[in-house]
């Protein structure tokens, strides 16, 4: 029996369809139509949102709106992981604004952690400032991809995939970290699941990590909701 065959229109219109399909860009927030589109804080109770802040009248900026000293200043990394993150986002440079790009410094007392975190909306790409640290990402597969990395060098952890970075040495150490979104978004592990509000049921917690719902509380405890 000879094979089954479309009619040509229907497979002239399945191309057509195909070749009128959009592409899909998903290195970095979407293009911007303008030249600058300065945040304007004040406006953001205003009848439109999309996808990132109200403009400012261009009369209304200056030079001032792309400019910050944030990432000169060291972080406080006297705290539970021995690590600070400093962002220089949207949200406190409104020069970035749809501009699709955005930095942040992270310091770390000696043997200090940044614990396993997502950025779902951005690759990261880091520069070591100071000391040696081990850092590393897990795909969907669950391979670990880590090693070590000295001052003056460069790693990337792909958009949307765990990641984390762990001073090796007993002396602080700082990276500066680039990213493809003015507005990356960060989920801590730990934070996300056990200081969720409202809270995310022990039951569930138990379960998915194989432990007592005791334990489940006392970690909780550890991690009140922000």
């Amino acid at each position: 029996m000879a094979a089954h065959k479309l009619p040509a229109a229907i497979l002239l219109a399945v191309l057509l369809a195909l070749a009128a399909a959009p592409l899909v860009v998903v290195a970095g927030d979407p293009d911007m139509l303008q030249d600058v589109c300065v945040a304007d804080y004040h406006s953001l109770k205003g009848p439109l949102r999309l996808n990132g802040f109200p403009s400012k009248r261009h009369e209304n900026v200056t030079a001032n709106d792309f400019i910050s000293g944030l990432l000169a200043k060291l972080g406080n990394t006297g705290n539970a992981v021995g690590s600070a993150v400093t962002a220089a986002t949207v949200e406190r440079l409104p020069g970035l604004n749809t501009l699709g790009v955005s930095m942040a410094r992270i310091d770390f007392a000696p043997w200090g952690v940044n614990p396993p975190h997502i950025h779902p909306r951005a690759t990261e790409i880091i520069f070591v400032l100071q000391g040696s640290l081990h850092v590393g990402f897990i795909t969907t597969a669950n391979r670990l991809y880590a090693r070590t990395v000295c001052r003056g060098e460069v790693y990337v952890f792909p958009r949307g995939l765990m990641h984390f970075q762990k001073n090796n040495g007993g002396t602080p150490a700082a990276v500066i970290s680039a990213f493809n979104s003015q507005l990356p978004g960060t989920q801590a592990v730990a934070q996300t699941l056990f200081g969720a509000s409202p809270a995310v049921p022990t039951d569930v917690l138990a379960r998915a990590f194989q432990i007592d719902g005791g334990l489940v509380e006392a970690t909780k405890s550890k991690f009140p909701p922000r």
